[in-house]
């Protein structure tokens, strides 16, 4: 399996100046997955911000720190690499590929992009909305659509919110921070509507923990349609800043012109790490099977504790304070966890990342 994987890194061009140098050992030794990364005493249970506690994989450890040798130089050789590396992976042409320093990079271009026509953009509530007051500064209107009582995308009441000044909706698919999905044919149907009237922008930081296929392949043929994909979640490279856009080449070609210089802000560093990560597909099964269990035991806890619970695909559960008796904010404070908040006050719904199965055994003991 090891050979295999160096066999395709060679393949793609994956060669940096430090790989004829003595690896740095710390990571290039093998790294169990049932170790989490922050694992030293005293600090806080990160459950906030949907990270991966297994990530980086041991590949994209090692690449980095072969990649710091060849720092010195522009990162031109592994721009071209990690967007072949793409396109291979999403069934695109480079062409189709913009590289950015986060998936939330690429959603602020695509706002400042649309901006330029003024008018409103699409959002359900609640979502991810961590770029949408740059929308707003930029004079974008922001229109709210509820979730279902089920804490689903309403995506009829979305396509009915859009009117002659929309120029953009956008589709968290898995949806943060409820952790439900789209219907396949029900996404594609919508896409194919609100596409006729303005510009979809589907999100799919979350996808990798489910079985649900992309919707990328639509691309091909529609203008009016942006994919957002990230190295944060399930590759475990949040702290590495790399997420990409999958869109027509024209559409591409648009977007790229607002960077100054088109896929080139993401260091060798965190380019070598994606590309490794994107070999090590053993690390992601491994990830995908240690969230699903510790999740389903998390929520089995919390129902348990009188805590409704939505169903999540993802790697976070979105449940209701409503009927626990303690002050959870208090506790997840006085025990060195990290939480979110009250996303919705009506049921008191907030959301808990997925950690360790230690980690959530940790949780679940000083709730109770």
């Amino acid at each position: 399996m090891q050979t295999n994987r160096r066999n395709w890194l060679r393949q793609i061009g994956f060669v940096t100046a430090g790989l004829s140098m003595a690896p740095f050992k710390t990571f290039a030794l093998p790294v169990s997955i049932a170790q989490a990364v922050d694992t030293a005493a005293g600090n806080p249970i990160r459950l906030s911000s949907n990270e991966n506690p297994y990530g980086p994989c041991p590949l994209a450890r090692k690449a980095m720190a072969e990649g710091i040798n060849s720092s010195n130089r522009y990162n031109w050789g592994t721009a071209e690499q990690l967007m072949a590396a793409l396109a291979k992976k999403e069934g695109v042409t480079e062409d189709n590929i913009l590289i950015g320093a986060g998936s939330t990079v690429i959603l602020d271009l695509i706002v400042q992009w649309l901006a330029f026509k003024k008018g409103n953009f699409i959002v359900g509530h609640p979502s991810y909305i961590n770029w949408t007051k740059r929308a707003e500064k930029l004079g974008l209107k922001k229109i709210a659509v509820p979730v279902t009582p089920g804490k689903e995308l309403s995506l009829a009441a979305m396509l009915s919110a859009i009117d002659a000044d929309t120029r953009m909706i956008y589709v968290c698919n898995p949806n943060n921070p409820t952790g439900t999905f789209c219907e396949h044919k029900a996404l594609i149907d919508f896409i194919k509507a609100a596409t006729e009237k303005a510009m979809v922008v589907v999100d799919e930081a979350y996808i990798d923990f489910t079985d649900q296929p992309s919707v990328s392949h639509l691309i091909a043929d529609n203008k009016n349609l942006v994919v957002v994909k990230t190295f944060s979640k399930i590759y475990g490279l949040a702290g590495a800043r790399t997420g990409y856009a999958i869109a027509h080449k024209d559409t591409i070609n648009q977007i790229a012109e607002l960077q100054t210089w088109a896929n080139g802000d993401v260091s060798v560093v965190s380019r070598a790490a994606a590309l490794a990560s994107l070999a090590d597909v053993d690390f992601v099964k491994q990830c995908h099977a240690k969230n699903t269990a510790a999740r389903n035991y998390t929520m089995e806890q919390l129902t348990r504790l009188g805590m409704r619970c939505i169903p999540s695909v993802t790697n976070f559960i979105y449940f209701s304070l409503a009927d626990y008796k303690k002050d959870f904010f208090d506790v997840l404070k006085s025990n060195n966890i990290e939480g979110t908040f009250i996303y919705e006050e009506e049921g008191q719904w907030t959301r808990i990342t997925v950690g360790t199965m230690d980690e959530m055994r940790q949780l679940i003991k000083v709730l109770q």
